[in-house]
């Protein structure tokens, strides 16, 4: 995202309560493209991940400013680093306002892409309109679209699981996997949901039964790890744009802007949807890279799925010990994550 280019990698400290009842405490704050990473300062693992966009400020007007991942959720973080709250400032005026509205000249040269590609011919327009409108989205927007799609997954499933512990643990589960910069920001949903999902914006969806059925979090992280693969090899904003249309497509080309009821209903076709399929040779070289057995994965998804068997053989890791992913306080916290 332009507006941000300045803040990349900004880092600060701040002061996190992880429920309203809790005491503050100070935690290093990490910015991403389209993620906020909270980070105890002591231990260095991570705490919270926040979607950018989804992103409001508790106290308007007031300083120092409170800032929460969303008016509903019980964590809040106070920050009086002017840079941070600069650039947080510029996420909420940029993304909610339209991601910089184009101006006039940006206006008449998307016209003439329009009359361009309507000239090519109308069986070539919808592909070539929704690719061109997918390579020009920058990261904070897909994210913002992103938790709009999420937003409507949890109208069908309910919102995510919000135990603040299994929370932690999610996040420190994440970041064991995908590394401290950029890392996705990974959810749970009560109900209906039988698989990992991908939305833009590294978002990852998990199944609940997947967390609480497992022997450990070895299989939830390998469940993330290919589901990130998936989203990586099959952009998941091609298919959103198919769902909206090409109206609605191209709307957002123009204005930056998706129409309020674009989205309603595709909480359900994701839930509908088939799994692109991978590789096998490309999913074992993630779970080497990352060193996550992948049998755990493999049993735990579909235990009679040849390819996913094909996987379990070829695991290198098969009858080792790697080093735990989480803590086993922390595993009993994530299975916990949609208790009370």
């Amino acid at each position: 995202m332009t507006a941000l280019k300045k803040y990349q990698r900004l880092e600060c400290f701040g002061l996190w309560r992880q429920t309203p009842h809790d005491q503050r405490r100070e935690v290093h704050i990490r910015l991403g493209d389209a993620t906020l990473i909270l980070i105890d300062p002591k231990s260095g693992t991570a705490l919270s991940h926040w979607s950018l966009p989804a992103i409001e400020q508790l106290n308007k007007g007031t300083w120092p400013p409170v800032f929460a991942p969303g008016l509903e959720s019980g964590e809040s973080l106070e920050l009086d680093d002017s840079d941070m709250v600069a650039a947080l400032e510029t996420v909420q005026s940029a993304v909610r306002a339209a991601v910089a509205r184009p101006g006039r000249l940006r206006k008449l040269i998307l016209a003439g892409m329009a009359l361009a590609l309507v000239g090519g011919g109308v069986l070539w327009l919808p592909g070539a309109l929704v690719a061109h409108t997918a390579s020009v989205l920058p990261p904070a927007q897909r994210a913002e679209i992103g938790q709009r799609a999420l937003d409507d997954l949890a109208s069908v499933t309910g919102a995510a699981c919000n135990n603040p512990l299994g929370l932690r643990a999610l996040a420190q589960l994440s970041e064991r996997v995908f590394g401290p910069v950029d890392t996705p920001i990974l959810y749970v949903m009560p109900e209906g949901v039988d698989r990992p999902i991908h939305l833009p914006g590294d978002m990852i969806i998990l199944p609940r039964r997947l967390i609480e059925s497992a022997d450990g979090p070895e299989a939830v992280a390998g469940a993330a790890l290919v589901e990130i693969l998936r989203a990586k090899t099959h952009d998941p904003i091609l298919p959103l744009l198919g769902y909206v249309g090409l109206g609605a497509t191209f709307k957002m080309l123009t204005t930056a802007e998706l129409p309020d009821t674009a989205l309603v209903g595709y909480g359900e076709e994701l839930l509908r949807a088939e799994p692109e399929a991978l590789e096998t040779a490309l999913i074992l070289e993630a779970f080497e890279s990352t060193q996550i057995p992948a049998t755990p994965y493999a049993l735990a998804v579909n235990p009679g799925d040849a390819a996913l068997q094909a996987l379990a053989d070829s695991d290198p890791y098969k009858g080792l010990s790697p080093s735990p992913l989480v803590s086993d306080e922390d595993w009993v916290a994530l299975q916990g994550i949609c208790g009370g």
